[in-house]
């Protein structure tokens, strides 16, 4: 135990003061909360540019009320100038486009005969605005050519807001559950890209300490089994010391947010919210959507959900680190990594694909269900499922199967890492891995 526990200081070490795991571990938390202040910066600066539209109205039946201005879509009628003279002038102008509307004598005929003309394509929004436009005005048309009252059918339409609560009183929300979408979803890739970028770690440390022949000097004092296992345990605890600056950092970020929003999270923390004080404070913000999410995401289960991230990838991580320390193992660089690399990265990218395709539609559906217990996949899956609520007996079947799993994994991984370790000169094929499987002793 006191050398797996010097292999483990020397590995978090290393780790520790590495330079870009320094500047990645403060840096990162503000990098992303930059790039998302700057892409919505760009957004909003992309959507302040007002268009000019014109349009040329042949049919007769369209007027300037049906063309409003708005923030950034300004129309005007260009029909005296006829289709001609108006497309001249957008094509010589500053103007965004011209929409030309002919004359039919069938309004289904006019709705598939409509035309836009612009310099560069238009973008999505402008084209489905100016098609919910003309699809209104035509559809208000024909209701009055079948003598229907437009006025009584426009009071008869009622917005409906269901409530949603389970058993116990709890009050859901479609605002909850896209947000419980998107937690889970940003643990699950997360833990993706985690044990994607420690699990190489360790290969990359495993092939370096290879190629430069210190293994065979360290193999001699320790077994390969407690090499390995210390290689893994000490990046995971870098990982976690990561994690744990990350959390520190992001927790300021919020403080700093939330007193900005007027939101005392420390309150909201501590207090049960029910559904009545909810819809008050709501009230009370005046709509603010900035503060609501706010109020929202403190009901979800944090605490929960930051325990199990720690446990899933603690989880993911040590049973993946074992195969990529046994990959490590068996090459001698790191271009002979690619052939065994896809079986290891397969399952991972296949439970963020399950996550998003089944998750999100039915977080309770037997895929779901299925792959949150699959030890190669439950790391991601079940995150994603955690928001929306999964019994204790099902975590505790996901859990377990991980453990043994990564027991058994770390087991088979040592297998091929202590014949690996020392082989040179050959690149391996899954015959080799199969041979030094079978090898006793």
């Amino acid at each position: 135990m006191s050398k797996l526990k010097l292999i483990i200081q020397r590995e978090f070490i290393a780790k520790v003061r590495n330079k870009s795991f320094i500047v990645m571990t403060f840096l990162s938390p503000l990098i992303m909360v930059g790039m998302g202040a700057l892409v919505f910066f760009l957004m909003k600066k992309n959507d302040e540019k007002v268009k000019q539209i014109v349009y040329v109205d042949n049919s007769g039946l369209f007027s300037q009320d049906d063309f409003k201005n708005t923030k950034t879509l300004h129309y005007k009628d260009f029909t005296s100038y006829g289709i001609g003279e108006t497309k001249k002038k957008v094509e010589e102008g500053d103007f965004y486009g011209a929409l030309i509307i002919p004359q039919q004598d069938s309004l289904e005929i006019l709705a598939k005969s409509i035309e836009f003309y612009s310099k560069d394509s238009p973008g999505m929004s402008v084209m489905n605005s100016l098609e919910s436009k003309v699809e209104s005005k035509i559809r208000n048309e024909k209701l009055n050519n079948f003598g229907i009252d437009i006025d009584k059918i426009n009071a008869s339409r009622v917005q409906s807001d269901i409530k949603m609560y389970n058993f116990s009183g709890e009050e859901s929300s479609k605002l909850i559950n896209g947000l419980k979408i998107g937690v889970g979803a940003i643990a699950g890739y997360l833990l993706m890209v985690f044990v994607m970028v420690y699990g190489t770690s360790v290969m990359r440390s495993v092939i370096e300490e290879k190629t430069s022949r210190i293994i065979e000097v360290i193999v001699s004092s320790v077994k390969p089994f407690q090499l390995m296992l210390g290689k893994i345990i000490g990046n995971a605890s870098a990982g976690l010391l990561q994690f744990f600056i990350w959390g520190i950092i992001i927790f300021i970020i919020t403080t700093v947010a939330s007193s900005k929003f007027g939101v005392d999270m420390v309150e909201m923390q501590t207090e049960n919210i029910s559904p009545e004080q909810l819809e008050a404070a709501k009230q009370a913000a005046g709509a603010d959507k900035m503060q609501v999410v706010v109020q929202e995401i403190l009901r979800l289960p944090i605490l929960k959900l930051f325990l199990l991230f720690i446990f899933y990838f603690l989880g993911g991580y040590m049973l993946y680190s074992s195969l990529f320390a046994a990959v490590g193992a068996a090459v001698d660089n790191e271009t002979d990594t690619q052939q065994f690399m896809l079986p290891i990265m397969l399952p991972l990218i296949l439970a963020v694909y399950v996550g998003f395709a089944t998750v999100i539609s039915d977080p309770h559906g037997p895929i779901s269900v299925a792959f949150s217990y699959i030890p190669l996949t439950s790391p991601i899956v079940m995150l994603m499922r955690v928001p929306f609520g999964v019994s204790w007996y099902e975590l505790v079947i996901s859990m377990t199967l991980l453990l043994v799993t990564f027991v058994f994994m770390v087991w088979l991984a040592a297998k091929i890492y202590r014949v690996g370790i020392l082989m040179y000169g050959k690149k391996p094929t899954y015959k080799d891995l199969y041979k030094w499987l079978k090898y006793k002793g």
